[in-house]
């Protein structure tokens, strides 16, 4: 027993040791990256046709039979050549349509925003506006009023075109989601996503009691009548309160008048209150058009179309790639820990 423990100990320290090395190396190698200039990402683009007709390939080479597949093949040869033959008769291929996608997963901060600013540039320098199309992946439950604004803002410039912009929500497109939802000139809701809250909150907590209770004092020192209402640490007052009800009203009205103008259709005081609803009842309130997932209208797209799904991607630095390879470690043995059976001990 006393070996068990002195062993135990020993992994300990060793793993502490280890894990006090890799920190040492990533803050090094964070170090070295602050002073390198930023890496400028790439644009990839993938041929969503090819790999759907692809993946038919695969299962069809498992589920059917030779002779089958041989007729397949024949049929799919003699396809070509027709396609082949009307390009060169009279060029109509070069006017068939096409779909450009991308995601947007929004945080509270809008992280992907300057990733999805670079897709529309490189899109927009491209598209053909009385022809073609924009299919955005959207997924988001808000955050910051600024920064939701500004990815608005850039579906503006595809709106602002007169170029169809369908966006597709399969899971939640809500408060700043659904302000960058209600550009499209068609929303599509998978049947259970979270739709609308079309609202504005703000909330902090306050320690000024706790800190009275322990003797500390806080000092802030201001110039501004509001240059500072609320705090966390300081003694809030009712004038202070009423100032920021007064702004998040203001800001709640703005939002309003942004949704109303986008999606005119909206009787958008009975659906401005906050609530959310589930794609069934938004398509009811008018908040979405269709019901129907990403999926679903992209394979469709893809029978008349070519489609395009494109994204802006930067190469990771060695500081994150360590950073996230620690963290997914960590995650996988808790997790391995939590799932263990009593007997599994």
């Amino acid at each position: 027993m006393e070996f068990l423990t002195e062993y135990g100990m020993f992994l300990a320290k060793t793993l502490t040791f280890a894990v006090a090395i890799v920190f040492v190396i990533v803050a090094a190698v964070g170090s070295a990256a602050k002073t390198k200039k930023e890496q400028k990402g790439t644009i990839s683009v993938r041929h969503l046709n090819k790999e759907i007709d692809e993946m038919l390939h695969e299962i069809k080479s498992v589920v059917e039979d030779e002779k089958t597949l041989k007729k397949a093949k024949k049929d799919i040869k003699k396809s070509k050549k027709l396609a082949q033959k009307e390009k060169n008769k009279d060029k109509k291929d070069s006017e068939k349509k096409r779909y450009y996608v991308f995601d947007f997963n929004g945080d509270p901060k809008a992280s992907q925003v300057d990733s999805m600013r670079e897709v529309i540039t490189a899109v927009l320098s491209i598209i053909r506006p009385t022809q073609d199309e924009v299919i955005l992946r959207l997924e988001s439950p808000g955050g910051m009023v600024h920064a939701y604004g500004l990815a608005a803002s850039q579906l503006a410039r595809i709106r602002n075109l007169n170029i169809p912009l369908t966006i597709c929500v399969d899971k939640v497109a809500a408060s700043g989601g659904y302000m960058m939802a209600c550009l499209g000139t068609k929303i599509l809701a998978a049947p259970f996503a979270y739709i609308g809250s079309i609202g504005v909150l703000m909330q902090l907590p306050n320690f000024n009691r706790l800190l009275k209770e322990k003797n500390v004092d806080f000092e802030m020192i201001t110039a501004g009548e509001y240059k500072r209402t609320l705090t966390i640490f300081g003694e809030n007052t009712d004038k202070g309160r009423e100032k920021v009800t007064e702004e998040i009203q203001e800001t709640h009205d703005i939002f309003k008048s942004f949704v109303k103008e986008n999606r005119p259709i909206l009787e958008i005081d009975r659906v401005a209150t906050g609530e959310v609803w589930l794609g069934k009842k938004a398509l009811e309130q008018k908040l979405v058009d269709e019901i129907k997932t990403s999926d679903e209208y992209i394979v469709d797209a893809c029978k008349e179309a070519d489609v395009y799904l494109v994204a802006y991607e930067k190469k990771p630095k060695l500081a994150d790639r360590i950073s996230h390879a620690m963290e997914s470690a960590l995650d996988n043995s808790l997790l391995k820990w939590l799932h263990k059976s009593p007997r599994d001990l």
